[in-house]
C-alpha cells in the first residue's frame, strides 16, 4: 500500500481556525463557526475576518497569521478560491498542518482558472507538508473531539461508523440515518472534489482509527484505480468497508462530472475490484448506512443459517420470501433445539423456522427464546420480528376516552414494559453469545417512540424498517466473515 497520509490533526486537531468568518447567518462562514461552538468542541478556536470584530462570542484576527504560533492544527477554508493559497500559506507559517477548503471555483466546472486553482493546492500540499481536505466540501465531523466543522447539520450521536463522500449532502444523508437509528458515528468527511486528498486516503487512515468500527464511502469516481484497490484491500482487512457507487448510468456520469469534476470509471470493472478488495457494495445510502449498522454493531456471521422469532406470522412468511434471493438460509432447527424450544414456548408455537409464538407467549417467552437462540451453536443469527405490536395497541388505548380506567393504564404498562425488555434481551443475548441479532419492524419508521425499536436505538443497535432490509443487513455480516476467513486461510 502507498504511504498513508496523518489525517490526526484533520480529525483530532487540538486547536480550530474558521477562515472567513462572517457575521450573516446564511453564510458558510457563520454556519461552520456556529456549528463548532454549539457542538461542543473543547479545543482552542479562532476565527479571521477581513474587519475583525466580535462574532458569536469569538474575537475575529484579520488573518491566519496572527493566529498564535503552534496554538492551532486545522483551518477551516470558506473564502474565495483566488485568496486559499495565502490563507494556506499563512496557516502553514503558524504551524497549522490541516487545511478543510469548502471554496468551489477548483476545476469542477471544467474551466481553465479553475483548473489552475485545483494545481496549485496540490503543489500546496507538497510545498507546505500539509495535508488538504476538499475542495467544495461540505466539512467534517469527529465525535471523539465533539468536532462540528461543517455548515450544515446534523451533528450525528456518537458511535462506531465513518462516512466518507464525494457528496457533502449524501454524507450528511448517512448521518441522518444514524441519528434517527441512534447507531452514531465516529468522523465524517465530505471530500469534495479530492484534489489533493482521495476517498481512498480516507478509508486507509479511517481503518487504523480505533474510534472507528465500520466505514461507509460514496464514491462518484476515483483517479488511480490499482492505488485505490491497493489501499481498500489492505483496509477491508481490518475494518469492513461499505461502498455507494454513483455515476453508474451515463446520465448519473454526467451529473458526477459536473458535481466534483470525477469521472467515470467502467461499472463492471468497478464491482470487480470492490468484490476482490472485500468491499460490501450497497445501492443506495439507505442499505449502506443498514449494511454498515449492523457491522459496526456485531460480530461477522460464522455461517449463513439464520433463525426466525416472530410474534406475528405474516412477517415471517414475508421475510421468508426475502431470504429466499439472498446468501442467507432458513435453518432447519435441530432436533436439540426444537427441544429446548418446546420447553419455554407454548404449545401451539410453529415447531419450525419461521419460530412464531402464534399469540400465546407469557412474560419470559421472548426474552429466554432470544437467548437460548444465539446461544445454540447451530445458530448464526435472530431476526426478531413483531416487536412493538402490544405497546401499539397500549398508544391507541392511552389516546381513547377510556385511557383513565385503571385495567386500561395497567395492561399497557404491561405491554410497554414487554416490549422495552424485548429490546433488552435482543441487546444483552447479542452480547453474551456474539451471535448477530436484528430486529425489524415497521414501527421504527412509523412510530420510533414505540417502546420496543426506542430501546434499540438508546443501546446504540439497529431496528429495521423492514424484513428486507434486515435480511441485506445480515447478507453484509455473512459476507465479512467469509472474507476474513479467506484471509485467514
Amino acid at each position: 500500500m502507498t504511504n498513508q497520509a496523518d489525517l490526526q490533526p484533520l480529525f483530532e486537531p487540538a486547536g480550530v481556525v474558521v477562515a472567513g468568518a462572517s457575521s450573516h447567518p446564511g453564510k458558510f462562514g457563520f454556519a461552520v463557526l456556529h456549528n463548532i461552538i454549539t457542538c461542543g468542541y473543547q479545543g482552542r478556536l479562532f476565527a479571521t475576518n477581513r474587519n475583525g470584530g466580535n462574532l458569536l462570542g469569538i474575537d475575529c484576527l484579520t488573518s491566519v497569521a496572527e493566529v498564535p504560533a503552534g496554538q492551532a492544527d486545522l483551518v477551516y477554508v470558506c473564502v474565495p478560491a483566488a485568496a486559499v493559497a495565502q490563507v494556506l500559506r499563512d496557516a502553514a507559517s503558524v504551524g497549522i498542518r490541516a487545511a478543510f477548503i469548502a471554496s468551489s471555483g477548483f476545476g469542477e466546472g471544467h474551466d481553465a482558472e479553475g483548473a489552475t486553482h485545483a494545481a496549485e493546492l496540490s503543489m500546496l500540499a507538497d510545498e507546505l507538508d500539509m495535508v488538504i481536505a476538499g475542495p467544495n466540501g461540505q466539512g467534517l465531523v469527529s465525535t471523539p473531539v465533539s468536532l462540528c466543522a461543517q455548515f450544515v447539520g446534523p451533528f450525528p450521536p456518537a458511535g462506531g461508523v465513518s462516512i466518507v463522500s464525494q457528496s457533502g449532502n449524501l454524507a450528511s444523508g448517512v448521518m441522518n440515518y444514524a441519528t434517527a437509528s441512534g447507531v452514531g458515528v465516529a468522523r465524517a468527511i465530505s471530500a469534495g472534489n479530492a484534489t489533493c486528498l482521495g476517498v481512498d486516503d480516507y478509508i486507509g487512515w479511517l481503518a487504523n482509527d480505533p474510534a472507528t468500527t465500520a466505514i461507509v464511502a460514496y464514491i462518484e469516481g476515483v483517479a488511480d484505480a490499482r492505488r485505490f484497490y491497493e489501499t481498500v484491500k489492505a483496509a477491508t482487512a481490518l475494518k469492513p468497508v461499505v461502498v455507494v457507487k454513483g455515476g453508474t448510468s451515463d446520465d448519473g456520469a454526467r451529473a458526477a462530472a459536473s458535481h466534483t469534476g470525477s469521472m467515470a470509471t467502467n461499472d463492471r470493472i468497478f464491482d470487480g475490484m470492490l468484490r476482490q478488495a472485500g468491499v460490501w457494495r450497497s445501492p443506495d445510502i439507505g442499505a449502506a448506512f443498514g449494511a454498515a449498522a449492523a457491522l459496526a454493531v456485531h460480530q461477522p456471521m460464522k455461517g449463513p443459517n439464520v433463525a426466525f422469532l416472530t410474534t406475528a406470522g405474516g412477517w415471517g412468511v414475508l421475510t421468508a420470501d426475502a431470504m429466499a434471493g439472498s446468501p442467507m438460509q432458513l435453518m432447519e432447527l435441530p432436533q436439540d433445539l426444537m427441544a429446548s424450544l418446546d420447553e419455554i414456548l407454548p404449545p401451539r408455537w410453529s415447531k419450525g423456522n419461521p419460530i412464531d409464538v402464534a399469540g400465546g407467549e407469557t412474560r419470559d417467552t421472548i426474552p429466554n427464546a432470544l437467548h437460548l437462540l444465539a446461544a445454540h451453536p447451530a445458530v448464526d443469527a435472530v431476526l426478531m420480528l413483531g416487536m412493538g405490536i402490544q405497546s401499539n395497541t397500549a398508544a391507541l388505548m392511552r389516546r381513547g376516552q377510556f385511557a383513565d380506567l385503571e385495567d386500561i393504564d395497567r395492561i399497557c404498562s404491561f405491554h410497554e414494559r414487554q416490549d422495552r425488555r424485548y429490546g433488552e434481551a435482543i441487546v444483552e443475548a447479542s452480547e453474551a453469545s456474539k451471535t448477530p441479532i436484528l430486529a425489524a419492524t415497521e414501527l421504527a419508521l412509523s412510530n420510533p417512540e414505540n417502546p420496543g425499536p426506542a430501546t434499540l436505538r438508546q443501546h446504540g443497535h439497529p431496528c429495521y424498517t423492514s424484513p428486507a432490509d434486515a435480511v441485506a443487513a445480515f447478507s453484509a455480516l455473512f459476507q465479512r466473515g467469509r472474507y476474513l476467513d479467506q484471509l485467514g486461510s
